[in-house]
């Protein structure tokens, strides 16, 4: 069985799983925390930095989560030339349960979106993972 790892480059490779493992534990460190968290990015740069990424809002705004999600979409469109690889990374509601969501994009052409089904444990504050979900996704930044 093929995968896209076949055909990426090992630099695809390395950056793309390198935002994974940054914008995943983020967002299952702030569920853990909060129950919830907003949409967030992360980017890795031409010159190979990782940066996580999250929506400027003025004192006590709550945006709404479609709102951030474009706003990170438009930066990321904006800055592509600087470029590598970006992730975004928001809670979404799958029909069976909840999930993180990590939609990963390389500027060589590869996109993919990884979803760790969750539940919130009804006593405290811990949250149970089930197998990750994955597969091929649109490019939306280097389209």
């Amino acid at each position: 069985m093929t995968t896209w790892r076949d055909s990426a480059s090992q630099q695809s490779q390395d950056d793309l799983d390198g935002l994974l493992n940054v914008t995943l534990p983020f967002a299952q460190q702030m569920l853990s925390k909060s129950g919830e968290f907003y949409p967030f990015g992360a980017a890795v740069t031409a010159s190979g930095e990782t940066r996580l990424i999250a929506r400027d809002s003025t004192e006590g705004e709550h945006p709404a989560s479609a709102d951030v999600l474009s706003s990170l979409l438009v930066g990321f469109r904006q800055t592509r030339a600087d470029l590598r690889a970006v992730a975004i990374c928001s809670d979404v509601r799958l029909p069976d349960s909840d999930a993180v969501r990590v939609e990963l994009e390389h500027r060589d052409g590869h996109a993919m979106a990884v979803l760790p089904p969750y539940k919130k444990k009804r006593l405290g504050r811990s949250v149970q993972y089930d197998e990750i979900r994955g597969g091929a996704a649109e490019g939306r930044v280097w389209t």
